[in-house]
């Protein structure tokens, strides 16, 4: 895995508060400056109702989008710029690009991860027997969709900040188990206004609880990808886009059940569940993670200096 600077403090990087604590820092402006956006959506008439004015669905949705992009990218490039110098930001966007992982991973973002949403619904009760066929637009649609969730869905925007900057050192301090259940509970954190803002399901104990506990298991699954890809972010975006896209996409018009209808969220909490699972046991909790002395030859910038 690519630790993305995760050692001595270059030279050039900025002295200071933040460097010394560059998780704290980086937690609470990807917080800061997503909550500022969904603020408004939520205290408006399109969510809670407290502020007597309704904002047009266009407006609701790029709010959220943007989110995406002042929250963790932000954050993301402040702090790497601040823990890394000048080659920090730099570094973080090569990563973007870094299409060089092995073809095996390309499939399983893309084939096994819905495979394990379309299994995690077909197992509940009843979901099996409400299936509807799959229509032309359906299929036709699909791309389109993925590239919108790409861009706009939370792919570019959040994985800069939670699998680029924070991953590396929540494993360094956490373990890679400890690291990535404790980003999961984190990102799932980040998500709550969207419960309040009039487009997510509604912010009932069930929904909240089982969003929390997906988002984690979805974590771990993904650290183990990600370090397995030598910390790409193209393999964690289109991971993202997948899952998401899949989701909403796919998932809910073939299985229009009633039990789906009032826990959405089941599929993939049963789906990525099992898969964490296996993963977990597979790797006994290592999820993958190299030695230390392999991580510091993969990186430069995590040598000593």
């Amino acid at each position: 895995m690519t630790t993305s600077g995760v050692g001595a403090r270059p030279d050039d990087a900025r002295p200071g508060v933040l460097s010394r604590h560059p998780l704290v820092f980086f937690f609470l402006i990807a917080f800061a400056g997503a909550w500022l956006l969904e603020l408004p959506v939520v205290l408006s008439r399109t969510g809670i109702g407290l502020l007597p004015y309704t904002l047009p669905r266009v407006v609701v949705v790029l709010a959220i989008a943007a989110a995406t992009f002042t929250g963790p990218m932000l954050s993301a490039f402040v702090m790497a710029r601040a823990t890394e110098g000048r080659e920090g930001p730099k570094r973080l966007l090569r990563r973007y690009v870094q299409w060089r992982v092995k073809l095996r991973w390309y499939l399983f973002v893309l084939l096994v991860i819905p495979a394990s949403e379309v299994l995690g619904a077909i197992v509940l009760p009843g979901v099996l027997g409400s299936y509807q066929p799959v229509t032309l637009g359906l299929v036709l649609g699909y791309p389109l969709a993925f590239v919108s969730t790409f861009v706009l869905g939370g792919p570019l925007g959040e994985e800069p900040g939670w699998r680029g900057f924070a991953l590396p050192r929540l494993q360094a301090a956490c373990g890679p188990l400890g690291g990535g259940a404790l980003l999961g509970v984190l990102w799932a954190f980040w998500h709550f206004p969207l419960f309040w803002s009039g487009v997510w399901t509604p912010p009932t104990v069930p929904n909240i609880v089982m969003f929390t506990v997906m988002i984690t298991l979805l974590t771990i699954v993904m650290t183990w990808v990600f370090n397995n890809a030598e910390g790409s972010l193209l393999i964690t975006m289109l991971m993202h886009a997948s899952f998401n896209t899949f989701a909403n996409k796919v998932v809910a018009p073939l299985f229009p059940a009633p039990l789906l209808n009032d826990y959405g969220l089941l599929p993939e909490l049963v789906g990525f569940g099992a898969v964490a699972v296996i993963v977990v046991a597979a790797t006994r909790g290592r999820l993958s993670l190299h030695d230390e002395r392999r991580s510091q030859e993969s990186d430069p910038a995590a040598l000593p200096r």
